[in-house]
C-alpha cells in the first residue's frame, strides 16, 4: 500500500494546567502488547441511546467503546451527523470518522453496525497494536468528510463545536489497498504511537474511492464495510466487576449487568475514570463523590484505586487536588505549546471544591471501617509515581499538604466572618466546581455548596484524621479543625439566603413563564407564603450580592454534614422539603426529575436565558444530584432515631413534610429508571413533562454511562414510617 501524507485545518479550546517540571523526556519506545490468550470471556454490552447505538468491549488486551450515530427523523441535523466514533480509556484516546450523503442532502444516510448487540465487535491484539473491528452498513453512498485520529479531548472539542488544531491532523497518511479498501493512520506527536482506521469493502460493496481534490476524503459505496481500529498505547489494568464490589455486593452483578458492567468498564487497577464518552479519563471530584456514595458496595481495591489516583496528582507546591488529568497526545501537545519536549501527563487544578473532597474520603474509608484502618499504614507508606514532580513522595506527606491547605484558606473566615474571607473561584477562571460550564454559577464568584457545605466537612474530617494519628506535625487539628468547621457551619449559609415575598413571587413565576416562551403550566397555585431558598454563588453579574437562582445543591450540606444549631438545621431543612415538593417553576420538581436550577424567581432574562432548557447546568435533571440528594434526605431522617436526635424530629409537621419530599423524591427517581445512569438529561413538555436528551438541543452530549451515576447501584429508598 503507498501513503500519502496530508494537512488538514482548523483551532482547538484549550485548559490551563500544570506544566510538567522536566523540561525534556526522552522518546519512549513502542510497547509490547502481546499477551496469551485471555482466560476470561470478553464482556460486552449493548446499550442503544438514539440517535446513538453504544457498544462496549473489554478484555485482557483493551477496552473500548464504540459508538455508531445515525439521524433519525426527529434529529437537529446541524447537530446530529453520521459518525463512528471510537473511544479507548487507555490514554484518553479515540477515533472519529465523520460522514456525509455524497448527494449532499442531509438526513439520506444512515448507518449502523451489521450485527447488533453482543456480536457486534470483534478485538484486534498482536504485539504492536490493540483494537476492534466490525461492520458498518451505508444506505447509501456516503462520504468520510472528517476523520480525528488521537485524543478524546480533541474529538470531544470538535463535537461540541470547536474544531481541532492542525498539530493534530498534520501527519495523516492515507492508502488506498488492493482489497479495495483503505487506510488512514497517524503517528502521535510523540513519535511512536500510531493510530490506524481501515475500512475494507464486504459482500460486493464498491471499492473506496480517494478523493485526492477534495481535502483527502474518502467515498464510499452503499452495503457493508469492514472497519479495523487499532494503536499501539500502553493499556490499562481493568478491575472487573467481581473486582470491584464487596463480596456482599456482588449478587447486584446477575441483577444489575447494565451499570455493574459499565462499573467494571470505568474501572481501573489505578484510577476511576469519570464517563464516557466525553470524560473518559480521571477527574477527581467525580470519583470521590462517586466513591462516597457507593462506599458499601465497592471493593477496597476500588476504593484505594480512588483515593490512590488523588493522592498521586497532588499538586507539590501548595496541595491543590487535580481536576483532570490530560494524558497521551494532547499532554505531549500542551507540553510542546509551553516549550517543553515531553509525553509527560499533566493536571488540571483550577477548581476550588475537588481539594476538600481528599480528606472527607479518607476519613470515610481509612478511619470510619475496619478494612480501611488495617491496611492505613501499608496505604500511606506507598509513593507517588504518576506525576515526575511527586516522585519519592509518600502518600501521607501529600495528604498532609492538601489538609495543610485547607486549614490555612480556610483560617481568615473563622477570624471574620465576613463575604471576603469565603472561598472564591481563583482569578481568571469563569468555573471552580460541579457546575463547571461558562453559565454554570451564573457570574457568581463564591459557590454556594464549597462555603456551606464543603469546607466544614473538610475540616470535620481533618479534625478525625487527626484524632487517629493522621497529621503528626499538626496535633492540634483534632480540635482546631472542629472548632474551624463550627464557625463554617453556622456562619456561611446566611450570605447566601434569598426571601421572596409571596405576591412578588407569584408574579416573578408567571413573567418567567411568559418572558421565556415556555408552555408550562405557572403553578403560582402552589406559592401559599413566602420563598426562601439559597442562591448559586455571591457576586453575580447583575448586581445582586447572591445569584437569585434556585438549585438542587442543598444536597451537599445534607449529605456531607450533621449540623446542630437547631433553628437553622429545622428552616434549611423545611425550605429543601418545599422544593422539592413544589412542581417547576414555583420548585424543582417535574415528572422527569429534579432540575438543578430554576431561574425564576430571579426577575432577569440574562438569567432566564442562562439557565433553560439546552443548558448544561440549566433546568435540567443530573443523576449524581438525585442520587446525593436521595442519599442526604435519608441521612438527615436517620438521625431521629438516636437519642440526640435533633429538633426537627418531634416537629411532627416539619417531619412530616421532609419524609413526604423524601418520598416525593424517590418517586420521581423510580419513574426514570432509563435515565438514571445518564450524565444530564433535559426535556421536553407535551401534556407533562417528557425526557428529552440535552444532546437534542445541543452538541454537548450527555455521557451515556457516567460514573457518579451509576450511584445508584448503593443509593436507595430506606423507609422511615409513615408520611
Amino acid at each position: 500500500m503507498v501513503y500519502l501524507t496530508i494537512l488538514a485545518t482548523v483551532a482547538l479550546i484549550t485548559t490551563a494546567v500544570a506544566r510538567p517540571q522536566s523540561s525534556s523526556s526522552p522518546t519512549p519506545a513502542a510497547p509490547d502488547l502481546s499477551k496469551s490468550t485471555c482466560e476470561e470471556t470478553a464482556s460486552r454490552l449493548y446499550l442503544p441511546d438514539p440517535p446513538h447505538d453504544n457498544y462496549f468491549y473489554s478484555d485482557c488486551h483493551t477496552s473500548v467503546h464504540v459508538i455508531v450515530t445515525s439521524p433519525r427523523s426527529e434529529s437537529d441535523l446541524k447537530i446530529v451527523k453520521p459518525r463512528l466514533l471510537v473511544a479507548w480509556p487507555a490514554g484518553n484516546s479515540g477515533v472519529l470518522a465523520l460522514f456525509a450523503p455524497e448527494s449532499g442532502q442531509e438526513g439520506t444516510l444512515n448507518i449502523s453496525l451489521k450485527s447488533s448487540g453482543d456480536s457486534a465487535l470483534d478485538s484486534i491484539n498482536d504485539s504492536n497494536h490493540v483494537g476492534i473491528s466490525g461492520s458498518i452498513d451505508f444506505n447509501t453512498t456516503a462520504r468520510l468528510t472528517v476523520p480525528i485520529l488521537g485524543s478524546i479531548r480533541s474529538i470531544r472539542d470538535f463535537t461540541e463545536g470547536g474544531s481541532v488544531n492542525q498539530d493534530f491532523q498534520n501527519s495523516f497518511g492515507f492508502a488506498l489497498n488492493a482489497d479495495g479498501g483503505a487506510t488512514i493512520n497517524r503517528t502521535w506527536l510523540d513519535g511512536v504511537t500510531t493510530t490506524t482506521l481501515t475500512f475494507t469493502p464486504l459482500n460486493s460493496a464498491k471499492a473506496i474511492v480517494l478523493n485526492r481534490e477534495a481535502a483527502w476524503t474518502l467515498t464510499f459505496g452503499t452495503g457493508t464495510y469492514r472497519f479495523e481500529a487499532s494503536y499501539n498505547y500502553p493499556q490499562l489494568e481493568q478491575l472487573s466487576p467481581q473486582e470491584d464490589l464487596t463480596g456482599a455486593a456482588s449478587g447486584l452483578i446477575a441483577q444489575n449487568p447494565d451499570q455493574t458492567t459499565s462499573l467494571s468498564f470505568l474501572s481501573y487497577t489505578d484510577k476511576l475514570l469519570a464517563g464516557t464518552w466525553r470524560f473518559l479519563t480521571y477527574f477527581g471530584r467525580d470519583s470521590m463523590i462517586s466513591m462516597l456514595l457507593m462506599q458499601p458496595i465497592l471493593s477496597e481495591a476500588a476504593i484505594e484505586a480512588v483515593i490512590g489516583s488523588v493522592l498521586e496528582r497532588v499538586n507539590r507546591t501548595d496541595g491543590t487536588v487535580c481536576h483532570e488529568e490530560v494524558l497521551g497526545d494532547y499532554a505531549t501537545w500542551l507540553n510542546r505549546k509551553d516549550g517543553i519536549k515531553s509525553n509527560a501527563p499533566r493536571c488540571d487544578y483550577k477548581m476550588i471544591d475537588t481539594d476538600f473532597y481528599l480528606p472527607i474520603a479518607m476519613t470515610s474509608y481509612f478511619v470510619d471501617t475496619e478494612p480501611g484502618k488495617q491496611r492505613s499504614d501499608a496505604f500511606f507508606s506507598k509513593t507517588a509515581s504518576f506525576l515526575a514532580e511527586n516522585n519519592g513522595l509518600k502518600y501521607s506527606q501529600l495528604a498532609q499538604l492538601t489538609a495543610e491547605k485547607i486549614m490555612r484558606i480556610a483560617t481568615p473566615f473563622t477570624q471574620s466572618q465576613v463575604m471576603e474571607n469565603l472561598i472564591h473561584i481563583k482569578d481568571g477562571e469563569q468555573v471552580g466546581e460541579w457546575r463547571d460550564s461558562n453559565q454554570g454559577l451564573g457570574g457568581g464568584r463564591t459557590p454556594y455548596d464549597v462555603n456551606t457545605a464543603l469546607v466544614p466537612a473538610g475540616l470535620r474530617a481533618i479534625a478525625a484524621l487527626s484524632r487517629a494519628g493522621f497529621f503528626s506535625n499538626h496535633p492540634d487539628w483534632s480540635d482546631v479543625a472542629d472548632q474551624y468547621a463550627q464557625i463554617w457551619e453556622d456562619e456561611t449559609l446566611r450570605f447566601f439566603q434569598i426571601n421572596v415575598p409571596q405576591t412578588n413571587a407569584v408574579s416573578l413565576v408567571q413573567n418567567y413563564v411568559s418572558s421565556a416562551g415556555l408552555s408550562i403550566p405557572t403553578n403560582t397555585d402552589q406559592i401559599v407564603g413566602d420563598i426562601t431558598y439559597y442562591g448559586l454563588a455571591l457576586n453575580g453579574s447583575v448586581g445582586d450580592p447572591v445569584v437569585p437562582v434556585m438549585n438542587t445543591d442543598d444536597c451537599f450540606r445534607h449529605f456531607f454534614l450533621n449540623t446542630t444549631n437547631q433553628t437553622q438545621l429545622s428552616a434549611y431543612l423545611g425550605q429543601t422539603a418545599n422544593h422539592i415538593l413544589q412542581p417547576f417553576p414555583v420548585g424543582l420538581s417535574s415528572d422527569v426529575g429534579l432540575f438543578v436550577a430554576n431561574p425564576a424567581y430571579s426577575g432577569d432574562a440574562v438569567f432566564a436565558t442562562g439557565f433553560s432548557q439546552d443548558d448544561y447546568h440549566g433546568t435540567v435533571v443530573w443523576s449524581w444530584q438525585l442520587a446525593m440528594m436521595g442519599a442526604g434526605l435519608a441521612r438527615q431522617l436517620g438521625r431521629c432515631g438516636g437519642s440526640d436526635a435533633p429538633d426537627f424530629c418531634t416537629d411532627t409537621t416539619l417531619h412530616a413534610k421532609i419524609l413526604s419530599a423524601y418520598n416525593r423524591l424517590w418517586d420521581i427517581i423510580d419513574a426514570n429508571p432509563d435515565q438514571l445512569s445518564h450524565e444530564v438529561w433535559s426535556w421536553r413538555y407535551d401534556n407533562g413533562f417528557k425526557v428529552e436528551q440535552l444532546g437534542a438541543f445541543i452538541s454537548t452530549e450527555s455521557n451515556v454511562r457516567q460514573l457518579w451515576s451509576l450511584t445508584f447501584l448503593a443509593v436507595h429508598r430506606e423507609k422511615f414510617g409513615s408520611s
